[in-house]
């Protein structure tokens, strides 16, 4: 009988998982007990460095140091000074393998999978064993134990909490199942690619474009004077059209074809689009071309106005990069 069934290492500031153990195991409680140990891991900065949730079959044990906490769900015969040996041996592994910058500045779930590899070797360790190697580590804990007890948590309390303060800063509370659903997935690989296609999905929603710039207000109201003035003369020239049997109309069309390429410029300089490059460029091209077939009724002056206000709008839209934001994606 396995004594550590779940390990999971979890950043304590906001809960983000950083590594979990792969699962072998899945009765009723061990869910249960994994869910309650999500449920702790919003919430640790309310509680003390050592604690413990005490179930039925199966106990949830965990110790926070430097922003890092590491959790455990443990079976009940297992003595709690071997499960907090666990837990030590798994802080000073983890703490060899990786540095506090990189755990600061992580922005995706499951950024340190590779380490469920050693939470493997260690599982395996105490549960062939029955705990350590080592007893003078063992006696180290038990002391460390007497001296400062882990506090026994109750999940009202945690419940509570959580219902309070939501560690997961700036999220929607879809965000708690999400993570349920990432953690019942059992294949690291597997959970590590819904995880970084979960966080492209974020990152495409949250997509923000870099402040408009005064050379960007300039080309929108330039824009706006060129639309308004294809849209004046195309309104005019249907009345002559109209009395000459439609001899003009295409005008007219080169005129409102002008008109929806001002205003299509303004809202592709404005906001983010798919193949902007491409649209921005097509836009430009429809615009000297309708100029172009209007070469009798406007004079060079003008038609170099607006494909100037053209070619500066597309620069403009070529130029505008995407707003560097970092997309939280603790699920």
């Amino acid at each position: 009988m396995s004594l550590i069934l779940f390990a999971f290492v979890v950043r304590v500031r906001d809960g983000l998982p950083l590594s979990a153990s792969t699962d072998f195991e899945h009765s009723k409680e061990l869910q249960e007990r994994k869910h309650q140990l999500r449920t702790i891991s919003k919430t640790l900065a309310r509680f003390p460095d050592k604690g413990t949730v005490k179930g039925q079959q199966l106990n949830i044990h965990f110790v926070s140091s430097e922003g890092v906490s590491y959790m455990t769900v443990c079976h009940c015969s297992l003595p709690i000074a071997k499960a907090f040996c666990f837990l030590e041996d798994l802080r000073w592994e983890f703490t060899a393998c990786s540095n506090s910058a990189a755990i600061a500045l992580a922005d995706r779930p499951y950024l340190f999978l590779e380490f469920d590899g050693t939470i493997q070797k260690l599982k395996q360790q105490y549960n062939k064993s029955g705990g350590p190697a080592l007893e003078v580590t063992l006696i180290e804990v038990q002391n460390e134990l007497l001296i400062h007890p882990p506090q026994v948590i109750q999940l009202e309390e945690v419940e509570l909490a959580n219902g309070i303060e939501n560690g997961h800063v700036d999220q929607s509370s879809g965000s708690g199942k999400r993570q349920h659903v990432f953690d019942t997935i059992d294949r690291p690989e597997l959970r590590l690619y819904m995880c970084d296609l979960l966080c492209f999905i974020q990152t495409v929603q949250n997509i923000r474009l870099e402040p408009v710039t005064a050379a960007g207000i300039l080309s929108l109201v330039l824009n706006i004077m060129c639309a308004s003035l294809n849209i004046i003369r195309g309104v005019h020239l249907i009345e002559y059209s109209f009395q000459d049997d439609y001899e003009g109309i295409w005008n007219v069309v080169a005129f409102f074809g002008a008109f929806v390429c001002c205003v299509c410029q303004c809202h592709l300089y404005l906001f983010h689009s798919a193949l902007k490059k491409h649209k921005a460029s097509a836009l430009w091209t429809a615009v000297v071309l309708c100029n172009l077939y209007l070469v009798g009724l406007r004079n060079p002056l003008q038609l170099m106005f607006h494909v100037s206000v053209a070619s500066l709008s597309a620069f403009l839209t070529f130029t505008r990069k995407l707003q560097d934001r970092s997309s939280d994606c603790g699920v």
